[in-house]
């Protein structure tokens, strides 16, 4: 990196308002400015793609406001005292895959959630896409993984049970003037990149594909091995099979100090007690920098970005059996964000997004109309029968991209049992089963200098999740009602659920009994009604589970109240 170039691009843009140094191999801007928006472009204008040194970002500036990290609202000793072998800090995908894929050794495992659930943020709050990698060019972490990542999830989700479906990714064009170039690009791409499977198709035979896309079409280039699984499914999954092979999971458990000596982190503060790690993983997402920080090692930065995803009712299905966008360029090259895609998701939806906005907020998740709006503007122009009057849900997730736009996957650089799985954004959910192993390896071969490890023989793969009867035979469902009757009692009329799913669900590996665990595990709630039949009866099933009172029962969060208990008497003086 020529720092000298660097200072001298930020002096003519910003003036003396942002400086910059090398310290530590990363490069540190401070100052203040009046926007985020100039603080991103500060910071995008000296990081460089695939390089060791990365940008840290403490320039202030007007817009932005300093917001706490959310953290439980008690504290007890659940995991005081807790001496794991490894600490893995953050329920998403990357926390998850790891510490499954560390059972495979005998070691003590605790991972540590701050929320009240598994993938309560980013990887709760994508697509679900599994990615080709047609848009990433060799050099980068994220290129070293995709391609294998995305030839094990066939088995990895047979092995977890879940539903995963090679669907294929179009990518449209409407400009015949730009098939030469494109058939170039995804010649290099073969051929070059390795992503083998990149072909040129005409609008002809897309159309017979997908005769509800857009009619102008020209050509499209076709990956068939993109595919969709639904994320926080498998990251439940991911956890559960942990669990199974001897792994702990301590959900409402925030990271909130370490005790650092000489290098080396000594402990762990949480709300629920100090833990005593030989080694912490680092796979907090959008918080990565603020738990290297805290362990002394903050080498990089994140910049949070927003996106939002529409899902419409299951009846749109029928419109499209993959993945589509349009890609809009000029012949001079010009690039315009093409806003998403629009992809039918693992449970037979279509989901239309994400947009991409960035933001110091790194926990506001809250959808605004106008993303909405721009995504399905640009949407439309892929399927043109795309109405907003089928959205029966919206959510936005925030990212954890650092400025160079790639991985993090090493060692703490000056804190010595500490590995960084950090800038996990997408493909994140593809390459997550890579990733997973290779983060694994580096801990045990940590972990062996210090003691023997050994292979854990007793390891099984296999993680049966709850019964879908929707999804079964006539025969099927007649005798599994036959074994267990509240098989054939139905809760969810839009999704086909069961009482006997949702008791299941409660009797899981790791057992979260609020109506939004119940939810994301077997899907009351998640139809076009979206809970305004079922979510009543799911509470009441809850509470009788807990045998406590309805108002005991939580929508998701401790703070998230449904009921305060009782309001009305019957004549007699009897409650109602």
């Amino acid at each position: 990196m020529n720092l000298s170039k660097c200072s001298k691009k930020l002096k003519k843009r910003f003036g003396d308002a942002v400086t910059l140094s090398l310290e530590n191999q990363s490069v540190v801007l401070r100052g203040h400015l009046a926007t985020w928006a100039q603080v991103i472009e500060a910071c995008q204008s000296v990081a460089e793609k695939n390089s060791a040194i990365h940008v840290v970002n403490d320039i202030t500036c007007d817009e932005q406001t300093e917001t706490p990290m959310r953290v439980p609202g008690f504290t007890d000793n659940t995991v005081d005292g807790a001496a794991p072998d490894v600490l893995v800090i953050g329920g998403g995908i990357s926390g998850a895959s790891i510490a499954r894929e560390l059972t495979k050794w005998k070691l003590d495992v605790l991972l540590v959630e701050k929320e009240a659930d598994l993938a309560l943020q980013a990887s709760g709050r994508n697509d679900g896409e599994v990615h080709p990698g047609i848009d990433l060019g060799k050099g980068s972490l994220k290129h070293r993984y995709i391609r294998r990542a995305n030839r094990m999830f066939g088995d990895v989700c047979s092995e977890l049970d879940v539903e995963f479906h090679r669907i294929g990714q179009y990518v449209l064009f409407q400009n015949n003037a730009l098939k030469p170039l494109i058939g170039l690009y995804c010649l290099w791409r073969k051929y070059h990149d390795g992503i083998e499977d990149t072909k040129l198709i005409s609008g002809s035979q897309l159309r017979a594909q997908e005769p509800h896309l857009q009619p102008g079409t020209k050509f499209a280039i076709w990956n068939p091995s993109a595919g969709v699984v639904c994320p926080y499914g498998l990251t439940i999954a991911y956890a559960e099979n942990a669990v199974q092979n001897g792994a702990k999971v301590s959900l409402h458990t925030a990271v909130l100090d370490m005790d650092v000596k000489n290098g080396e982190i000594c402990s762990v503060k949480t709300n629920r007690g100090t833990i005593f790690p030989k080694l912490v993983i680092n796979a907090a997402g959008v918080f990565a920098e603020d738990v290297a920080a805290m362990a002394q090692d903050r080498f990089f930065s994140i910049h949070p970005r927003r996106g939002t995803n529409s899902i419409t009712d299951k009846k749109t299905g029928a419109f499209l059996h993959s993945i589509a966008t349009v890609k809009e360029l000029s012949v001079h090259g010009k690039n315009h964000s093409k806003g998403g895609g629009t992809m039918r998701t693992a449970h037979g939806n279509l989901l239309v997004g994400p947009d991409a906005v960035e933001t110091f907020e790194k926990e506001n998740t809250a959808t605004n109309r106008e993303s909405i709006a721009t995504v399905f503007k640009k949407q439309k122009i892929t399927m043109p029968d795309l109405s907003e009057h089928d959205i029966i849900t919206y959510f936005t997730g925030v990212r954890a991209p650092t400025f160079e736009e790639d991985y993090i996957i090493e060692r703490g650089r000056r804190t010595t049992n500490l590995i960084h799985c950090a800038g996990i954004q997408s493909p994140g959910l593809t390459t997550a089963p890579a990733v997973a192993e290779d983060v694994a390896q580096m801990a045990v071969d940590f972990l062996k200098e210090k003691q023997t490890v050994e292979q854990n023989q007793a390891f099984n793969p296999i993680r049966k999740g709850v019964p879908v009867l929707r999804k079964m035979s006539d025969e099927q469902r007649e005798e599994m009602i036959r074994k267990n009757p509240d098989y054939g009692v139905i809760i969810c009329r839009c999704e086909e659920i069961s009482k006997g799913e949702i008791l299941d669900a409660l009797h899981a590996p790791i057992c979260v009994p609020t109506v939004d665990g119940i939810k994301k595990r077997v899907r009351p709630g998640m139809g076009r009604c979206q809970g305004g039949f079922c979510s009543p009866l799911v509470t009441k099933i809850i509470a009788d589970f807990l045998d406590e009172p309805l108002s005991a029962v939580r929508k998701s969060s401790p703070a998230s109240v449904i009921t305060y208990g009782k309001t009305k008497q019957n004549e007699g003086g009897r409650d109602a």
